[in-house]
């Protein structure tokens, strides 16, 4: 539900009670997570349950408790005879809770809350009724935990199945440096949910009106950094190419319980950096944590394209899984996924050598010598692939 409690929290101030729909289970491959809502009002509906499987169906049940006020719980999935006829042809199966939500209700404050930026948290009675306290308490245990989730809550005997979804304060990501790759780091970063700050000491670029909607300081990027809170969910992007703060940033962003930091720079940049820190005495420990270069290697050349490539990597180590294209797994998903062999085909006319280029190397690298294949045209001097890259090169700006 918190995911689209803007528009959940706008429509219950304009006076409107709403039919709120949120998956509290979900198996196989359904295509959105729990948690996942939409609503209709009457007349129009916001949001997406299912990836469009479903929301038909499920209106037809809105519409049913917008008239009585009832709650309802439905179930659609593979086994059901009617699921290719509300349109599940994804394989999953999806548990829907249905629920009025009116302007005055504990709810709707709530959604208020969440989008204002505070830790918010609600609690759904699927099945019983009653034990409000009990239920309250654990709640809150979630909310310490911050966890979400489908629950049974036992009291005097009796059992009440409980859907506990919980929202705590976005995240921080925090960004170093203000320049166009900054610009649109912030603006990604914004859409998943990241409460943003850019950081510069130079008034002249860092403004609001270069990065709209995120908090920006001007200010010594050290002496922001150590005061400033943190915590295990906090993200650190050095993107600043500043000789004269860069290593020492770096070295204090290692030192704070936070869930990423990384830093922009050219593999040369990338290797100084490295030997600064271990002469500043940074252990290895604190020196694996650092993602440098910045990002995964997707092929990343303009700012848009490099943030992508950034937050990959903080969603990878957030997940701490290893990336790797769905072609290659097999199973749901959404699961952890296992490995198998990709099936044998043609090569693609835009696949390169395994090692990318990196794009903000300043100077070109040799190739690695390799024993060619037989009948094998000699190479040209300059490849295609290296002439495309310097050509990038020009567009990218000067540190």
């Amino acid at each position: 539900m918190f995911e689209i409690a803007d528009r959940l929290d706008a429509a219950l101030r304009s006076g409107r009670p709403l039919a709120v729909a949120t998956a509290v289970s979900i198996s196989g491959s359904a295509p959105r997570t729990i948690g996942t809502s939409m609503a209709f009002d009457g007349e129009a509906v916001f949001g997406s349950i299912a990836g469009g499987c479903v929301e038909g169906a499920v209106v037809e049940v809105c519409e049913r408790v917008l008239a009585d006020g009832r709650s309802q719980t439905v179930e659609y999935g593979i086994s059901d005879d009617t699921a290719f006829g509300v349109g599940l042809t994804c394989g999953g199966q999806l548990r829907i809770h249905v629920q009025l939500v009116t302007p005055d209700s504990v709810i709707a404050r709530q959604l208020a809350v969440a989008t204002r930026g505070g830790s918010a948290a609600i609690a759904s009675v699927i099945t019983g009724s009653g034990f409000e306290r009990r239920v309250a308490a654990e709640l809150d245990s979630r909310i310490a935990l911050g966890s979400s989730g489908l629950g049974t809550v036992h009291c005097e005997g009796e059992d009440l199945e409980v859907f506990f979804e919980v929202s705590p304060r976005p995240a921080r990501m925090i960004i170093f440096g203000a320049m166009e790759f900054s610009a649109a780091l912030a603006a990604a970063s914004t859409v998943l949910g990241y409460r943003v700050t850019v950081c510069d000491p130079r008034s002249l670029f860092t403004t609001a009106e270069r990065f709209p909607g995120v908090e920006i300081v001007v200010e010594w990027p050290t002496a922001y950094l150590a005061r400033t809170q943190v915590d295990e969910r906090t993200v650190i992007c050095v993107l600043s190419h500043d000789d004269r703060f860069d290593t020492e940033l770096i070295a204090d962003a290692l030192a704070l319980p936070v869930a990423y930091v990384g830093a922009m720079g050219s593999r040369r940049t990338s290797d100084r950096r490295f030997a600064e820190l271990r002469a500043k005495g940074i252990s290895k420990e604190r020196l694996d944590r650092l993602h440098s270069p910045i990002g995964l290697s997707i092929g990343a050349s303009t700012p848009e394209e490099t943030a992508v490539s950034i937050l990959a990597e903080v969603l990878a180590c957030r997940a701490a899984t290893a990336p790797r294209s769905l072609r290659s797994t097999a199973g749901s998903i959404h699961r952890d996924l296992a490995i198998r062999e990709p099936e044998p085909r043609e090569p693609a006319l835009y696949e390169f050598e395994p090692r990318e280029p990196d794009l903000f190397e300043s100077e070109p690298r040799e190739p690695e010598p390799r024993e060619p294949e037989p009948n094998e045209p000699e190479p040209n001097e300059i490849s295609l692939n290296e002439l495309g890259l310097h050509e990038r090169l020009g567009a990218l700006p000067a540190r």
